[in-house]
């Protein structure tokens, strides 16, 4: 239970969670300001945290290795499914840098308004945030160089492999039950798709139509 930002960030190193990169983005990015006033004090605690209508900000943790696996690099254009309170998007904005563009859908429009008024709050002005049906991508701004999705699917969706660029990276929790899965990295290299199995995690369901149907768990 670290009690500032620093801390939480040297934890997650110490922990071989986030590697250089990965961290400073993450000292530049304080998650006090991504999590509801009420849980403020829990802000530097290694777990998620409800932000809302069902959904939650992920464990920093995860946030770290889903962010480390992916290799985003200066000048990539990502698209991000699943933008919560923003805290996701904000750190791949820092590791995409002034040249590069990240595109967050989300399906909830309060969540996605809160998720805007979050990274204007920062000064976070390479970031795009789109209400819609995330399984489906984002095709007006397809392809993408990296995939992050932030919420489980039962499989991975059709539209998101397409839209992703060659030499691309997708990272998603995929399971069959709506919170038990598999971290899973895909990469797509001369047009043949690899599948690897990061470790077990616990997201809420992705939502849509190449996700969980709404009412059905």
């Amino acid at each position: 239970m670290e009690s500032s930002n620093k801390r939480l960030v040297e934890y997650l190193v110490s922990m071989g969670y986030a590697d250089a990169r990965v961290a400073n983005a993450m000292l530049n990015v304080d998650r006090k300001l991504f999590v509801p006033v009420q849980l403020e004090s829990q802000a530097y605690h290694d777990c998620p945290l409800p932000i809302g209508f069902g959904q939650t900000i992920s464990a920093p943790s995860i946030v770290a290795v889903m962010s480390k696996e992916l290799d985003v690099r200066d000048g990539m254009r990502v698209l991000e499914v699943g933008a919560g309170s923003g805290y996701n998007a904000a750190i791949l904005s820092q590791l995409v840098g002034e040249k590069g563009a990240v595109f967050s859908v989300e399906r909830i429009p309060e969540i996605a308004e809160l998720a805007k008024q979050n990274l204007s709050r920062i000064g976070c002005k390479n970031v795009e945030i789109v209400v819609g049906d995330g399984t489906k991508g984002y095709p007006q701004k397809a392809p993408f160089d990296r995939i992050i999705v932030t919420a489980a699917a039962p499989s991975i969706p059709a539209p998101l492999v397409e839209q992703l660029k060659e030499d691309g990276k997708l990272i998603i929790p995929v399971g069959s039950t709506p919170y038990w899965q598999d971290l899973v990295l895909l990469e797509k290299k001369h047009g043949e798709v690899t599948r690897r199995n990061l470790l077990p995690v616990m997201f809420v369901p992705l939502i849509g139509e190449y996700g969980f149907n709404e009412g059905s768990f």
